[in-house]
């Protein structure tokens, strides 16, 4: 039987407002998942939901997950053979990407093709990195995701126009235009939300995000892909 909701800890940050904000909603919810944040390969393969947080630069945090015994592996058999739910956080929903390109090219996992690239705003007076609160636009086409095509199940409620809290100077690419679920403008559209089969992951904080931030958690908790 798979635990609860596991928060992969590897030195990325502060992770205490995502766990306070993941046992909020499960709370809320009364659903009967614990939340771990934890850096174990063994509760991290049998988790029901894992979450991959990220801060920094994105070699940094491929290197400090490797860093970890057994965790890739943890990762590639609680959410590729065994389908767990999977939400990225910031860098770690760039992780999913083929491969980021912040200072040398390292490779991603390789879940959601795509890459990870300087962001490069056509306004040349909006500063990098791009920070604070910015509009979601949301994308209704993409793979089945268990809901028929259309609105993610965990974007439910969620609506064109709410706001999000941004950290970032590194932008997803998606290779294919059905995992781009959502964006925001920053001197032309940049990747807000990816997601595919059991994946999905935000370059936002939905920790900080408030309402939506909230919302997009509670749904991710009651998804079965």
């Amino acid at each position: 039987m798979a635990d609860g909701i596991a928060i992969v800890d590897y030195g990325a940050g502060n992770l205490r407002s995502a766990e306070k904000a993941f046992v909020r909603m499960a709370r809320q919810a009364e659903a009967d998942l614990p939340v771990t944040t934890t850096g174990d390969a063994d509760r991290i393969a049998r988790a029901s939901h894992v979450v991959l947080p990220g801060q920094g630069a994105f070699a940094d945090c491929r290197a400090g997950l490797h860093a970890l015994d057994g965790m890739a592996e943890a990762l590639s058999e609680a959410v590729l053979a065994r389908g767990a739910p999977f939400l990225g956080i910031c860098v770690g929903m760039q992780l999913l990407a083929d491969r980021g390109l912040e200072h040398g090219e390292t490779p991603g996992f390789g879940w959601v093709p795509g890459e990870v690239a300087a962001l490069e705003p056509d306004d040349p007076d909006l500063k990098i990195p791009h920070m604070g609160w910015n509009d979601l636009t949301f994308h209704n086409h993409g793979h089945d995701n268990g809901a028929g095509a259309g609105r993610h199940p965990v974007l439910a409620g969620l609506e064109d126009g709410d706001h999000a809290y941004f950290v970032h100077s590194y932008g997803y690419r998606c290779a294919e235009a059905a995992d781009l679920l959502a964006t925001c403008d920053y001197g032309g559209p940049v990747a807000a939300i990816v997601g595919r089969d059991n994946l999905i992951g935000t370059q936002f904080h939905p920790e900080k995000s408030q309402r939506a931030g909230l919302r997009l958690i509670a749904n991710f908790l009651a998804w079965r892909p």
